[in-house]
């Protein structure tokens, strides 16, 4: 069963909506590095072994996994703005349980809540799509899909600051008004969106994919203390392919799938997916270098003996540089494409990363490297979402940015292993004490050299252009470029007024653009006076459907050619009055 809402903001967008939500995106990144301070503490704070005080991390990056792609989707169909709100809610849920519990299993249920909230980054991408100008969406775009790192960045001197002066369910109750912050943020000042995806929710689809990722990530987060090459890690990691393949099979048989394939596997959105995974790897070992290298003592002979607030704050530059390079993107971006942003992003971190070899004697040091690397980083998170959303219609926004932090989630984990066997198979043994060693700490960096190094050649792959409607939308940076942007795709698609029955113009009616199968294939509201302007993504037979407030609704179908001459369709509503 399918259906069309033609719900609409109740109120145009304020210039707060791009704060507002890059904010609640902060928030929710904040729950990935929250207890980075205390993780050597955990086993004693929770009464429990380190094997499964791991589980508190664990949890919520497998809740994540899941979620990123589940809530892109419901987005897509119900409403980004609802679920980004209902995301927080139980983000806040989860932080208030493990604010008020010293208790394993129940805070491994708190931690696994706060990580369902993950799915917040790609619904608010989605609403930038949805209702920002284009010359603002690139800019708003990059700091939003930044705010990943920038909330895990902000998040280590603040967490560490809490820790060493409070007790440690502080920092829960931190996270929790944090949370309940962004989401009365977000009811004041963030409308709905009114674009809808067609369809129902792939309940099954749902499910496979959830069991996929659960079987595929928990080796790669467990394996170290399992055992790569243990029965159990072996098994889950056959298991999980079995479940991915049969997942895919069912999906490509659906007829509205939870992520649609076929879409994925188009060149520009597969090569910035197998990116994505490369960029996310080398985000998180600097995460995990930096700190301990900064924190070991002086006696070691490398380590830097910094405190756990001083060693928080020097690494802090990565998320604020991040923060800071989103409107120099845009710039970038608007000139040369978010294919060469992405590229020159990764350039910047294999250069932050090669000189980071021989930048390892003084806290300064550690600085430079810290802005050097947030500067890639940030460049190149910020065309990720940029070149998604140039490759799929905008019904398809949420669940293809899910998709894409999935993405980069997973680059995150195998990281996390990858680096986390290497600098325990090169520690020293001091005392019982495993101690990571300066060569430890040089071959995790190489790692990540040789990850976005992979990365730029993907990227490589990536098509030069963009679909028009699409890349127009993207590189527009000012009003004068959005104007030539709005007449560019008016010479590539549909074009009229939206008329009474009287033929008076019709201002913010939706018209909505429909496929041969059915499908949205594009949305826009009228202008003052009446004129809107669709492009298309391929010629052929399509359905333009018109609604606004009072009118009835009207359909009409027409046939595009594919080139670059306009098809004039002036879509007349039905005159008499409808009640909600």
């Amino acid at each position: 069963m399918t259906h069309t809402t033609t719900d609409r903001p109740t109120r145009e967008a304020s210039g707060a909506v791009v704060p507002v939500l890059a904010f609640a995106g902060i928030v929710v990144a904040v729950m990935q590095t929250l207890l980075v301070p205390v993780i050597k503490d955990l086993p004693q704070l929770l009464g429990t072994s380190p094997s499964n005080a791991t589980w508190v991390l664990t949890s919520t990056l497998l809740s994540g996994a899941v979620a990123t792609p589940i809530m892109g989707r419901l987005g897509d169909l119900y409403g980004k703005r609802r679920l980004l709100i209902a995301s927080l809610a139980v983000m806040v849920v989860g932080a208030l349980v493990s604010a008020l519990t010293s208790d394993l299993i129940t805070m491994i249920a708190g931690r696994t809540l706060q990580g369902f909230a993950m799915g917040a980054i790609p619904l608010g991408i989605g609403l930038m799509r949805d209702m920002l100008p284009r010359e603002k969406l690139g800019s708003a775009m990059a700091l939003m899909s930044s705010s990943i790192g920038v909330g895990g960045g902000l998040a280590l001197p603040l967490a560490a600051l809490i820790a060493q002066h409070a007790d440690w369910h502080a920092l829960f109750y931190g996270a929790a008004g944090l949370g309940a912050l962004a989401i009365v943020l977000t009811l004041l000042v963030v409308p709905e969106s009114p674009a809808r995806a067609e369809g129902t929710f792939d309940v099954l689809g749902a499910i496979g994919l959830s069991a996929g990722l659960v079987l595929f990530l928990l080796p790669i987060t467990k394996g170290s203390d399992w055992g790569w090459t243990s029965g159990t890690t072996l098994g889950l990691f056959a298991a999980a392919a079995v479940v991915l393949v049969l997942w895919g099979v069912m999906e490509l048989r659906v007829k509205a799938p939870l992520v649609d394939l076929r879409t994925t596997a188009r060149p520009a959105v597969l090569f910035t997916n197998l990116a994505s995974i490369m960029v996310g790897v080398s985000f998180y070992v600097v995460s995990l270098v930096l700190p301990q290298l900064l924190q070991l003592p002086k006696a070691t002979g490398y380590g830097l003996g910094q405190s756990m607030v001083v060693a928080g704050l020097l690494v802090a530059p990565l998320g604020l540089t991040m923060m800071v390079t989103a409107p120099v993107y845009a710039r970038l971006s608007a000139k040369y494409g978010p294919k060469v942003t992405l590229i020159l992003g990764m350039l910047i971190i294999a250069i932050g990363y090669g000189a980071g070899l021989g930048l390892m004697s003084a806290a300064w040091q550690s600085l430079v490297i810290a802005v050097v690397l947030g500067a890639g980083i940030g460049l190149a998170y910020s065309s990720l979402p940029a070149l998604i959303v140039g490759a799929v219609p905008a019904s398809e926004t949420g669940a293809a940015n899910g998709l894409n932090t999935l993405m980069r989630s997973i680059g995150t984990s195998v990281s996390s292993a990858v680096i986390g066997m290497v600098l325990a198979n090169t520690a020293n043994d001091v005392g019982g004490v495993a101690v990571p060693t300066m060569h430890g700490f040089r071959v995790s960096f190489l790692i990540a050299t040789a990850a976005v190094a992979i990365g730029l050649v993907l990227a490589l792959f990536l098509p030069r252009q963009q679909r028009p409607s699409e890349t127009s939308q993207l590189r527009a940076s000012s009003e004068e470029d959005a104007v030539l942007a709005r007449a560019e795709e008016a010479l590539r698609g549909f074009r009229g007024r939206v008329l009474d029955a009287h033929g008076v113009p019709v201002a913010r009616a939706r018209v909505t653009l429909i496929d041969r199968r059915g499908r949205q294939a594009g949305a826009t509201l009228s202008e003052p006076d009446g004129s809107y302007a669709l492009a298309v993504p391929a010629q052929g037979p399509y359905v333009l459907a018109a609604k606004a407030p009072g009118h009835g609704p009207l359909a009409s179908s027409a046939t595009h050619a594919g080139d670059a001459r306009p098809v004039d369709l002036d879509l007349a509503l039905p005159g008499e009055t409808v009640t909600a």
